[in-house]
């Protein structure tokens, strides 16, 4: 069997688990072909955008030595538990000082220009999977697994040219294909591979944006007609909820490519619905897994599912939401949806729902809190009998997801009428027109109320 598998920042956080998962691989390569795909460790990408900025913000030298210390000091310190042969160690640790030595000059040039670019900004995010790449791979090669660090680059993986959110482009499926498929298949090699980056034709690092390292993964999978792909994450699986809010969620075993874009798209952290996209059109099955209970099956997202009475099958969340309505007397609806969407676009800002009223007087629009300033900024001075533009902060989005709900009649009525029996007011309605989710917006203090009580509704705990 091929099996892409990737591991997120969590299951690599520290030399420890490094060396977990080079067994695991170990353990998995013994039968099958292996490409291993890594994030950064938990925290490095964050670490990095916030160096960047101060850098450019503040300028301080000072900061620079300090983070660039702390940085190396736990990359070394994870090489040390991670890596035991000592000729290996020394080499890996020699490719880190001079990938430290790199960002530290990068920063310091900032820090002079006083001027951040967005390729300069993905040309330092990309530090923390281009770290980590060597060292698990240097790991496999301590514990007896033949294996080579490559950057999504090496591996080609080429992108446009829109840093920040870079796009796969179409020759990237026959360049990796070419790259990879004499490592596994003939050297028997299992190459490591940094998520998240590309490069673009010209040899410039990218970022593939959200989702990124998942993306990595599902892409070569498609490229080199995997027969799974492997997302190691710290849950067995896919939850009817989160656990954090109703502790009689359950993991789902099975679960459509649409029902998983639904449950994404909607606050459930499974994967960025974009890194579907290259799987679906091969129906390559994607398997969630427990790095740390690697026994459990985990939850498999593929085409189809087996048939369910399961009517909803999962609840999401988004707490931190807003809702920006525009109001006007009779404006050109498609006129006014198109250039709203140009603008929240353009400003790069998250739009989660959208609704309208039927006489087209109003369009409300759902987006992460974090961009609601941003959103009202971009769309001031909307024309075409537009009269007002308001803001509603505090808002939280639950969905209920299930293709069990299509051709099913009742099922929103169900859930509101559970809504009104607990006293928890509705705000704005959604559903999408496969009929598989149905969403709405409450006041943020009823977000994880209305969760527990659409899941008990449902009986989702039940086994």
């Amino acid at each position: 069997m091929r099996v892409v598998m990737k591991f997120g920042g969590v299951s690599v956080k520290d030399g420890k688990n490094i060396l977990h998962c080079a067994n695991l691989v170990k353990r998995f390569a013994k039968d099958n072909e292996i490409v291993v795909v890594v994030s950064a460790m938990s925290g490095v990408t964050d670490s990095l955008a916030n160096a960047a900025y101060k850098c450019c913000y503040e300028r301080s030298l000072g900061f620079i030595k300090s983070f660039i210390a702390d940085l190396a000091k736990r990359h070394y310190e994870a090489v040390e538990v991670a890596v035991k042969n000592k000729n290996i160690k020394s080499k890996v640790l020699s490719t880190i000082d001079n990938l430290v030595d790199e960002l530290e000059k990068v920063l310091t040039g900032i820090s002079y220009l006083g001027e951040l670019t967005k390729r300069s900004e993905d040309y330092i995010l990309s530090f923390g999977e281009r770290l980590l790449a060597p060292i698990f791979s240097a790991s496999l090669l301590s514990v007896g697994v033949d294996s080579v660090a490559l950057t999504g680059g090496d591996a080609g993986i080429i992108t446009d040219n829109n840093f920040g959110r870079a796009k796969p482009l179409p020759e990237s499926y026959e360049i990796i294909r070419n790259r990879l498929e004499p490592l596994i298949a003939i050297k028997k090699t299992v190459p490591v591979v940094t998520g998240f980056i590309g490069t673009t034709e010209d040899g410039v690092i990218t970022t593939l944006g959200r989702g990124g390292s998942d993306l990595t993964a599902t892409l070569i999978a498609a490229a080199l007609d995997a027969d799974e792909v492997w997302l190691w994450k710290e849950v067995d699986g896919v939850m009817t909820t989160d656990p954090k809010i109703v502790p009689e969620a359950r993991v789902i075993p099975e679960i459509s490519y649409q029902e998983a874009m639904e449950l994404s798209h909607f606050g459930a952290k499974i994967l960025h619905p974009r890194a579907l996209e290259p799987v679906m059109a091969k129906k390559i099955p994607v398997r969630i897994k427990n790095t740390f209970n690697p026994d459990a099956n985990g939850t498999v997202i593929k085409e189809e599912t087996k048939s369910t009475k399961e009517i909803v099958k999962a609840i999401s969340l988004v707490e931190r939401a807003g809702i920006i309505n525009i109001s006007g007397a009779g404006f050109d609806f498609a006129e006014i949806m198109s250039e709203v969407f140009r603008r929240l676009a353009k400003a790069k800002v998250n739009v989660i729902m959208v609704a309208q009223s039927s006489s087209e007087l109003n369009l409300s629009i759902v987006v992460d809190k974090a961009d609601i300033n941003k959103a009202m900024k971009a769309l001031s001075g909307l024309n075409n009998g537009v009269s007002k533009i308001s803001k509603k902060d505090d808002i939280a989005v639950v969905s209920a997801v299930g293709a069990g709900m299509a051709g099913t009649p009742g099922v929103a009525g169900r859930i509101f009428s559970a809504l009104g029996r607990n006293g928890i007011n509705v705000i704005m309605i959604s559903q999408s027109c496969s009929e598989y989710n149905v969403s709405f917006a409450v006041a943020k203090e009823n977000g994880r109320k209305a969760v527990k009580v659409i899941h008990e509704e449902f009986n989702l705990g039940a086994k």
